[in-house]
Parts: C-alpha cells; structure tokens; sequence
C-alpha cells in the first residue's frame, strides 16, 4: 500500500509497483457534497488499484461522499481518523475522532451500507493523553462491530495542541508493539502498519506479525523503492528498468496533460526524489526547480534534466 497526494503522484508511483494500492489525498465530505466533486474525484484508469480517503464526522455525508467515490470507479472507500492538522480539528474529523469512538462507528456503518466496495479506517495508535493500549483496543473494537474489516495504524499518537502536522510525523516516537497487539487481539481483522518504514528489507519482518505495510513519504521521497516491491513482496517477475527508463515511459502521460492544459509544475513537482543518492540527481532537482515552473515548459525540461543523471 502506498499514501500519497494527488493523480499525477499516483501514476507515477504506478510505474514502479502494478500490485499495490495506491491512496488518494484525503478529500472532505464537505467538499464532495458542496463543491465539484467530478473534479476532486477524476483519475486515470491507470491508477488502478487505488482508494478515495475522505474526512468527515457526519455520517449522512460521509455516506454521501462514498456513494460518489463508488460511482467515479475507486475500489475502496478510506475514513480518515488520523491527521493532526489544525484544519481538520476545526471540522471536527481526522485524529480528534479517535475521542469518540461511537461516532466513527455511525460514521463508518453509514458509509458501508452505501457503498459495496470496501470501507476501511485509517488512524494513529492514540490521541495526547488517550493513548493508552486499552484505549486503542476500544476504538478498534467499537469500529470492528460494524463490520469493518481492515484498520491501517500510524504507529504514533498524534498530539493535537502543541505540534505541527510537520512535527507529528517524526516527534511522537513510533511504537510498533501497539500495532502488533491490535493483531493479536483481533486475528480475524486485517492491520496494515504505517509510519517510519524506509527500506524494504524490514518489511518481511514486519509482514510476520501484521497483514500489510503502508509506505508514505518514503514512496513520495524515494519512489525507486517501490522497484522491487512486485517481486519481493507479491512474487512477480523483478523489473529491470532503470531509473531513466521509468522517467521516460511516464513522458506519454505528462505530454497528455500537457496537451490538456496541465503545466508541467504540476506534475514535475512529484518527480525530484527519483534520482535520490544518484550521480547527478543533486543537478536534476535543480535543473527542474529551475525551469519546470515557467511558461510553455514541456517535455524538453525533463529530457534536459534526464542529461545530468545520464
């Protein structure tokens, strides 16, 4: 599984792993009941596998929001019960609900009697002083009695006053223990693991003692690790592209939005970690910095900064 932002992160990721689930950036049930809802929901076929996260605490939109993620073709339907930020506090949805357990219950009953595809739960392991393991264990079974199946855990507590969504992904220290004992307490739910994985050697390991990992900024950062995900991880043949090779095979998607009217910005700001610890990846980042944001950018700002890392 693989967290990150929007279509254009998804495609690329797309290149290196056809087996994983990719996640969309979290969209509010406001916003798809209120705003343009085609627009925040448009994807590429391509994409495929890939699920909707939204945000939200009233279950009648929530369920709305669902039905309409359905529609527009995801293959799973996500609630976010983990982000820290001040905005989603403010709404009243993200990891402040893992306060109020029933509530995200409500909410994800009414979003699984709406939909037929999967509705999942993504949270931390707590919230500031309610973080203890009992504390988890309740929220997971009082959302689990609804029929929910699959649980992805940040394996940090989210401190909500005092720390930046910045801060509350590296400050509040990683506790794996907690997510393995949401496993051994509930065998019969599927745990997926988030937080802090950077290398794929330490996902076999893990993989022992929970049913899935989810790679975050590290995919966004790094895609290239995803390179040997198909192989190592689902037993598919090991691909044998190059960095370059992968770049270049994306180039038909990028000419297509460019013809749709996209500025290459916008795609080319997800592409700087590829040559990350490369011979002349220092340059690339900085050659596409440099040119990718002016008008008329095209295809020949990537090839141009292919030339360094060649």
């Amino acid at each position: 599984m693989m967290d990150w932002t929007d279509r254009h992160d998804r495609i690329f990721l797309r290149q290196f792993s056809k087996c994983a689930l990719l996640y969309t950036e979290m969209v509010t049930s406001a916003a798809l009941e209120h705003g343009d809802a085609n627009y925040l929901l448009q994807h590429d076929p391509n994409e495929h596998p890939v699920a909707l996260q939204i945000g939200g605490s009233d279950p009648e939109e929530l369920a709305k929001g669902a039905r309409l993620g359905e529609a527009a073709g995801f293959d799973e339907i996500n609630l976010n019960v983990g982000c820290p930020s001040d905005r989603v506090q403010s709404g009243s949805f993200g990891a402040c609900l893992m306060a109020d357990p029933p509530l995200v219950a409500e909410c994800v009953s009414a979003m699984m009697e709406a939909v037929s595809v999967p509705v999942t739960v993504k949270s931390r392991i707590g919230i500031d002083d309610q973080d203890s393991e009992e504390e988890l264990m309740t929220f997971i079974e009082t959302i689990a009695a609804q029929k929910c199946k699959t649980f992805i855990i940040h394996a940090r507590k989210a401190i909500l006053n005092g720390l930046s969504p910045k801060e509350n992904r590296e400050i509040p220290p990683l506790n794996y223990e907690r997510v393995f004992a949401v496993k051994e307490n509930f065998p019969n739910l599927e745990i997926i693991l988030n937080g802090g994985i950077t290398d794929l050697d330490s996902v076999h390991s893990l993989l022992e003692k929970v049913d899935g990992i989810m790679l975050g900024r590290e995919a966004y950062q790094n895609p290239y690790i995803l390179h040997r995900v198909d192989h190592e991880v689902y037993g598919q043949n090991q691909s044998q592209k190059s960095r370059s090779e992968y770049l270049l095979d994306y180039l038909p998607y990028i000419e297509l939005e460019l013809d749709r009217g996209t500025p290459l910005k916008h795609i080319s700001r997800h592409l700087p970690g590829l040559f990350k610890g490369q011979k002349g990846g220092k340059q690339y980042r900085r050659y596409l910095s440099e040119n990718s944001h002016k008008q008329n950018a095209g295809l020949d700002v990537l090839r141009n900064a292919l030339a360094f890392v060649k």
